[in-house]
């Protein structure tokens, strides 16, 4: 059986061509697989705090969902990052391990800081509080690790977002912050990039 001879030559421009293909996809040296967080999502959310007589107020906040979370509803195990409660007359934020729930979440205070000056998380975990209440002040800002939730392309993983006390309100039990979470799988970069 003969079958036909194909020289090197003649698959020369093929690779060419395929080469060159790969260069327009990548757009200049630019990875089209890579993650980037473009667009600032500063919102603003006002919570409750767990001592209030009423129930199912959102006490908890879920910073991968970017919503509160009623802690009595059935369910709510996990699924949140903190929680605000009153102790001896102030209020603190309560990573879910300070409630005994089992969570990878946790939260650090940088005392006179603003919400601009923030700009990563710091790296040493050890200084995060895992399962201790936090003072809630508003010449603070809080850098939070989340708990496991998914990425843009559904693999679990942490993320790192800040929030700052606007109006904190110990007599009514209440918490307004603002926030941003990075949209980037376990980056501790706190402001979009260009």
């Amino acid at each position: 059986m003969n079958r036909p001879r194909i020289s090197q030559s003649s698959s020369l421009p093929a690779l060419t061509v395929l080469a060159a293909s790969m260069v327009g996809l990548t757009g200049c040296g630019e990875n089209i697989f890579e993650a980037k967080w473009t667009t600032a999502r500063v919102d603003t959310v006002m919570v409750y705090s767990l001592a209030r007589p009423e129930v199912n107020l959102p006490a908890g906040f879920d910073f991968v969902g970017r919503r509160t979370i009623s802690l009595h509803d059935a369910g709510a195990t996990g699924l949140w990052d903190l929680a605000l409660d009153t102790q001896d007359g102030e209020l603190v934020f309560l990573p879910p391990g300070a409630l005994g729930v089992t969570s990878e979440a946790l939260v650090l205070k940088l005392p006179n800081m603003s919400f601009d000056d923030v700009v990563t998380a710091p790296k040493d975990t050890l200084l995060y509080s895992r399962d201790m209440p936090v003072s809630v002040e508003t010449s603070s800002v809080y850098v939070l690790r989340t708990h496991r939730g998914p990425d843009r392309f559904g693999i679990p993983c942490f993320f790192f977002g800040k929030l700052q006390p606007l109006v904190v309100q110990p007599t009514v039990g209440t918490v307004s912050f603002m926030f941003d979470v990075s949209t980037l799988c376990d980056s501790r970069g706190l402001i979009p990039t260009d």
